[in-house]
């Protein structure tokens, strides 16, 4: 009786149940905490176990199954980027304009090492370094460090080289590819089963690293933050979705869980999987889900461009250094190029900001600041992020005319409520070769 109601409980619920539960581990017995790093570490490696065979797979299929049309990939290409660009750039001003009304750095005194900010701002990438990081030097080397923006890059030409063979050679990979794809959805349901586990570990060990005291120190910079990614929602993402007519009923369900996973890991690869799986149940072709998500964690990072305008300000307001508008605009243009392209660095919101923060002279103690209250900030920003790519994914879908029937069959499975087994595979892309017999 029991475990039927247990089983009629969504994942979403255990996650959020998984939270509470972790943060009272963490508060009330911090040492046996610290011992759950193990729990959360394991989930996180299957998760991110699922990325770079899933990317692989549905990107293959979703180019090459369609034929000879590369300039459908090119369209697409097009207006994912236009559509990054918009959106990041209203992004930037919203938390400029955020950070320069709420001015929580006033009355901060800066203070602690800058050797933090001055090690991340070493890690900086230029415009020539992000282009040799894009091209792979080995796709299992790729894979291995799971480079997401590299593994597209050979996956696309893969699939255009592909596009170029005829015959039963094609055809046996196409199948092997689109049979790669759905077993990883399979996959991805699979270790969903365990995300209650492996975030309520995490949580656990967050909150008994840090304490709640982390909660009130610099509670301005947080409330400001999390203040300026509302506003974003409203004022940009909402209206964009009601343009292209997005359902939002159907689109916050699909989006639900994979955005609380950000949220609790402040991970985008642990979200990953289960999103592009969720886009594609609401009615985003495989081909453009495989395409435009991996692609927006490079270039549509919206949560971390407001975090990176309000932290760069914050840390010249706690200076004491007056910024006029011009050069507050040009940081911003700063911030712009250099925050394209580094989602596979290492706390690659933090590595931006330092080597800006270097650039304009700003002291790097500001950096240390931010980096005591920045895993709050994180799971505001990761979850954004994961929340503007699944819909750049919607709405690249509605551009090109494409968006279909939903399978809600899927997100039943998703969330427990239905067997695994009794999801069907996905239609085979348009265009596709037949499976070889």
């Amino acid at each position: 009786m029991v475990y039927r109601y247990l089983r009629r409980i969504p994942l979403t619920s255990w996650i959020l149940i998984s939270m509470v539960v972790g943060v009272l581990i963490g508060t009330y017995a911090p040492d046996f905490a610290r011992k759950l790093a193990p729990l959360s570490t394991v989930f996180l490696r299957m998760i991110k176990s699922i990325i770079v065979p899933l990317i692989f797979g549905t990107l293959v299929v979703g180019i090459a199954g369609h034929g000879d049309d590369i300039k459908r990939v090119g369209r697409l290409a097009l207006k994912s980027i236009i559509y990054f660009e918009i959106v990041t750039t209203l992004a930037l001003f919203i938390g400029l304009f955020a950070v320069n009304l709420v001015r929580p750095g006033q009355g901060v005194v800066l203070g602690g090492s800058a050797a933090q900010g001055q090690e991340l701002a070493h890690r900086t990438q230029t415009g020539t370094s992000f282009l040799e990081h894009l091209v792979p030097q080995s796709i299992f080397e790729a894979a291995a460090n799971n480079e997401v923006l590299q593994v597209v890059f050979f996956a696309v030409l893969f699939a255009v080289a592909l596009t170029k063979v005829q015959g039963r050679s094609k055809e046996i990979i196409l199948a092997v590819c689109e049979g790669l794809a759905d077993v990883m959805f399979k996959f991805t349901m699979i270790v969903m089963r365990f995300a209650p586990f492996g975030i309520g570990a995490a949580i656990a060990v967050a909150v008994g690293q840090s304490g709640l005291g982390v909660l009130f120190s610099l509670g301005k910079l947080i409330l400001t933050l999390y203040g300026a990614l509302i506003v974003f929602f409203l004022v940009v993402l909402l209206p964009v979705a009601l343009l292209f007519r997005v359902p939002l009923r159907r689109f916050i369900r699909a989006v639900r869980s994979p955005a609380l996973i950000a949220f609790s890991t402040t991970s985008s690869e642990a979200a990953l999987p289960l999103a592009m799986q969720s886009m594609e149940a609401i009615g985003v072709p495989r081909r453009i889900v495989a395409f435009v998500m991996p692609t927006g964690y490079s270039f549509n990072l919206d949560g971390s461009t407001v975090y990176l305008a309000v932290a760069s300000i914050f840390i010249a307001q706690a200076a004491g250094v007056p910024m006029t508008l011009s050069s507050q605009l040009i940081m911003m243009l700063t911030l712009m190029i250099t925050s394209k392209g580094v989602a596979a660095v290492p706390r690659a919101s933090l590595v931006i900001l330092s080597g800006t923060v270097a650039t304009f002279g700003l002291p790097m103690e500001g950096v240390g600041i931010v980096l005591g209250v920045d895993a709050l900030m994180d799971m505001a920003r990761t979850s954004t992020n994961l929340i503007g790519n699944c819909l750049a994914t919607v709405v690249m879908a509605r551009w090109e005319g494409e968006f279909a029937a939903p399978q809600p069959e899927v997100l039943l499975a998703q969330e427990g409520l239905l067997p695994i087994e009794s999801v069907p595979p996905a239609p085979p892309t348009s265009g596709a070769a037949p499976a070889a017999s």
